[in-house]
């Protein structure tokens, strides 16, 4: 057989997301928002000596670093699409990436609910406007970046089908991190003006407490999405496998063994062992397949029984 007549049967492994471009300029551009903003806090923050500017611009900074392994992960990925040593291409990467974003704001969320536990039973002094004023632009600045990060295919589409299908995970750590800072400044402008209307001292440690809370279930969600890809889990919240059984299983044809797992945002491999009183080709049951979405890459068994009586 020449190289020519095989060559049909060859096919490539790239899963890669269907916006990874775009979400790559995304993610640049709000890096290059986050640390700007960085930068103009530190100096500020030496400049007129205000610690709360400094451990702010400071906080950003491990957000931007976070983000910047979103880029380098898209990178690696698209570089690396057509290696063929990564046997299913490398469209996990960016799951693996947002699994390590998710660990990394698990500890900006423990830094903050120690930090405020110390607080609360130490109290310090608060200049509440000038705190006020960097909460206030540190929130403008996290509301552009998620506005730029927010992720229009998951949202309008797969949420509204009561599945994830075309979710990115990379992007979505990313935007899980300013989605973090944007609450925490919210929290701290409420606790603010609550201290300089009342004094209340307590309400700002109080309130980093809760924002380390809920930024911990959204980390904890992000690790138990990425790690179930990273995995190999059967997806869930789809019908994927009940279309396949449909698609496949009749008298004289049954399932006995099914695999899937998702390879890339938006695709899912397969691999299928069909028992069968009258079997057909491998490449039979692939097109009662091909009508089912996502599924980018199938590999089927096919073996015969004897029909009882």
């Amino acid at each position: 057989m020449s190289n020519q007549d095989i060559s049909v049967f060859a096919h490539e492994h790239v899963f890669l997301g269907a916006n990874q471009k775009r979400n790559e300029r995304k993610v640049w551009l709000v890096i290059a928002l986050t640390a700007s903003m960085m930068v103009i806090e530190i100096t500020a923050g030496h400049w007129f000596g205000s610690m709360a500017l400094i451990a702010d611009g400071w906080h950003m900074s491990t957000h931007a670093g976070a983000m910047l392994i979103a880029v380098l992960a898209y990178r690696y990925a698209r570089k690396n699409a057509n290696n063929r040593s990564f046997s299913f291409g490398t469209g996990k990467v960016g799951d693996l990436a947002g699994f390590a974003s998710a660990v990394v704001l698990v500890l900006i969320a423990l830094l903050i609910g120690w930090e405020s536990v110390v607080r609360l039973v130490e109290p310090v002094p608060i200049s509440f406007n000038q705190a006020i004023m960097v909460a206030v632009v540190g929130l403008i600045v996290n509301l552009a970046s998620a506005w730029l990060l927010r992720d229009d295919h998951y949202h309008d589409h797969d949420r509204h089908h009561g599945h994830s299908h075309g979710q990115d995970n990379n992007l979505r750590a990313a935007y899980l991190h300013v989605l973090a800072d944007a609450l925490t400044s919210v929290l701290a402008i409420v606790a603010l003006l609550l201290g300089r209307a009342y004094g209340w001292l307590w309400a700002d440690p109080v309130m980093g407490i809760v924002g380390a809370i809920v930024i911990s279930r959204w980390s904890w969600g992000l690790i138990r999405d990425t790690g179930g890809v990273l995995l190999d889990r059967t997806p869930e919240g789809g019908n994927l496998e009940s279309d396949m059984r449909d698609a496949i299983e009749s008298d004289t044809d049954k399932i006995t063994d099914l695999h899937i797992w998702q390879v890339g945002p938006g695709y899912y491999s397969v691999i299928v062992s069909v028992a069968s009183t009258a079997p057909r080709s491998p490449d039979e049951y692939k097109s009662l397949l091909g009508g089912i979405d996502h599924v980018a890459h199938t590999t089927v068994e096919v073996n015969k029984i004897m029909a009882t009586a």
